[in-house]
């Protein structure tokens, strides 16, 4: 690729089939949400998604050229934020389906860490002490995996095996309203390491491993569903590897623990993309959408 658009980290690439109107429907990972204030885009959503500015939708509906934009995407959304409104810090983010027009012929999909709890998983994962052969409570050595999986049972594979139904019903909904559209269905890049880092972000090896199976199991899923529903899959995880939130910063796609970010310079959302890995997804869908 060779070229870069004003003000986006997108390289210009080969022609893109014209868009006239397009939608971005999803959670925390595709809005790329952001704490810094000045980084917050409200054009279509309350303050409190949390939003970014410089977000892969943005900048996919930017290298298009798209003649009619809406970026419906919202931080903690789960998949009945699609089709029911979404209370968040000062406002309520409508229904996201409602930006869903006839004349809508592009649209991303980013959805479903939530409604398996993967956000929730990673902060319980934290550890204060590294593992040691003792009873010891959460926080302080005991590893979380083994809470998890008690009894013999994955609870989070449950929980994955249990929000198929839903992709699967957000893009039967997305048809209903937009039966034109190409939709694009896209995964969550790959934040999690082979090994873990602690203390910098301070979760237990074994831990670290049942996280990364977890997300990988997750994806996997997005990908069935996106054959079952024969969308186009947009895949992040594979193309991200050794950007993970262990990584050193200008490595990282992913931040770690601590709020700090260095692209760009400011407050970070932990445990989310930060710009560099913004830029990798947008890259991603644009590719999926120029193939």
């Amino acid at each position: 690729m060779t070229g870069f658009l004003a003000g986006t980290g997108v390289a210009a690439a080969a022609p893109a089939p014209a868009v006239a109107e397009y939608v971005a429907l999803g959670d925390s990972w595709s809005a790329d949400s952001t704490p810094m204030p000045t980084m917050i885009s409200t054009r279509d959503v309350p303050w409190g998604c949390l939003q970014s500015a410089g977000n892969y939708p943005k900048q996919v509906a930017a290298a298009l050229g798209a003649r009619q934009f809406r970026d419906a995407t919202c931080g903690s959304a789960t998949s009945e934020a699609l089709s029911g409104p979404q209370s968040v810090v000062q406002g309520v983010n409508p229904p996201q389906f409602d930006r869903l027009t006839a004349t809508t012929d592009l649209v991303t999909l980013g959805i479903g860490g939530n409604d398996v709890g993967l956000a929730g998983a990673v902060s319980g994962c934290l550890n204060l002490l590294p593992q040691l052969p003792l009873p010891l409570p959460p926080l302080l050595g005991n590893p979380c995996a083994a809470r998890w999986t008690a009894g013999g049972v994955d609870e989070m594979s449950v929980r994955i095996t249990a929000a198929e139904p839903k992709i699967a019903a957000a893009i039967d909904g997305i048809r209903l309203r937009s039966p034109h559209a190409t939709v694009l269905l896209v995964d969550y890049l790959q934040g999690v390491p082979r090994h873990g880092c602690w203390p910098l972000v301070p979760m237990l090896d074994g831990d670290v491993r049942w996280l990364r199976a977890k997300l990988e199991e997750f994806n996997a899923m997005l990908a069935r569903v996106a054959v079952a529903k024969s969308v186009r899959f947009v895949d992040t995880y594979t193309t991200s590897a050794g950007h993970d939130f262990c990584q050193l910063p200008g490595s990282t796609w992913v931040e770690g623990l601590l709020p700090l970010s260095l692209t760009p310079v400011g407050l970070a959302a932990p445990f989310h993309p930060n710009q560099l890995g913004a830029d990798h997804q947008a890259l991603r869908v644009l590719d999926e959408v120029r193939r």
